[in-house]
């Protein structure tokens, strides 16, 4: 794997890299990080896959617009489009995980034909439906005023939904995991945090769409990502001809809270069709 930039003709990406074989791509979620799927970069590539993980614009270390209007799902979904094409790519495998989901459906909607293989993890069909709108609001106007590390400081002064069994187990089992998920946050810009904020507190019902979908399709979840399950469970029951896996002992990221199980069901599921995609 290889860490470099690479440049579309709409902003420059940070990626990560490996293999030399059938397209993939890998998005990550709200203030997450290419570093979500570095650690299975290598190997999907020795399993004949030409893996890249991006940072999209405000995450990580892509470049990122200081105005609030330059960030959206659909905005996103262009980058996407754009890095593919940056690459060479025609058509690709796509996985999506949390709001790279919703971009990942975006996409999808909007041109079925680049895609080979579409992989909806953690994710959801609209507005994001668990977070307490009270809290998001206040949230909102403190990263607005004062930024992502001042929240981040706020955050340690107030009462939070204790974390699930698994994820209190990786946090306990993995070294450095919770300073890993400060770092993205950091790394996240104020503008990406409120623009992408909003819009996944108020952005439409893509369900109907969904269910004229005509790409082989997996939704995966893990078991405890409550407030995923139910859409999740919606999304695999509209597309047509989609499977839907869940993930036992994970919750939101089970690349990193039941690794063997996701990477037989993400793997297995795209292994079918890789020979066909070549």
């Amino acid at each position: 794997m290889e860490v470099h930039d690479v440049s579309t003709a709409r902003l420059r990406h940070q990626v990560a890299e490996a293999g030399s074989g059938v397209p993939l791509l890998l998005v990550h979620g709200f203030t997450g990080a290419k570093e979500d799927f570095t650690d299975v970069l290598d190997a999907f590539a020795a399993e004949g896959w030409h893996a890249v993980a991006p940072d999209l614009r405000g995450h990580g270390a892509s470049e990122a617009p200081g105005d609030e209007s330059a960030y959206s799902l659909e905005v996103l979904a262009d980058d996407v489009l754009a890095l593919a094409d940056a690459l060479g790519w025609g058509a690709f495998a796509l996985l999506g995980h949390s709001m790279g989901g919703m971009v990942a459906q975006v996409l999808a909607l909007r041109a079925p034909q680049r895609l080979t293989r579409l992989v909806l993890m953690d994710t959801s069909h609209g507005s994001v439906e668990h977070v307490p709108r009270d809290l998001a609001a206040l949230a909102l106007a403190v990263v607005r005023a004062e930024g992502v590390e001042r929240l981040m400081e706020l955050a340690t002064q107030v009462d939070t939904p204790p974390p699930t069994p698994a994820e209190a187990r990786v946090r306990a089992e993995r070294p450095g995991y919770v300073e890993f998920g400060d770092r993205k946050l950091r790394a996240s810009s104020p503008a990406m945090w409120a623009a992408m904020a909003t819009e996944l507190l108020d952005t439409p019902d893509r369900l109907p769409a969904l269910a004229g979908l005509d790409v082989p399709t997996l939704v995966v979840v893990g078991e405890e990502d409550a407030g995923f399950l139910a859409p999740s469970q919606r999304m695999a029951a509209a597309i047509p001809g989609a499977r839907l896996e869940v993930v036992p002992d994970a919750a939101h990221s089970p690349q990193f809270e039941n690794p063997d199980r996701w990477w037989e069901v993400v793997s297995g599921f795209l292994a079918a069709g890789r020979e066909v995609d070549a």
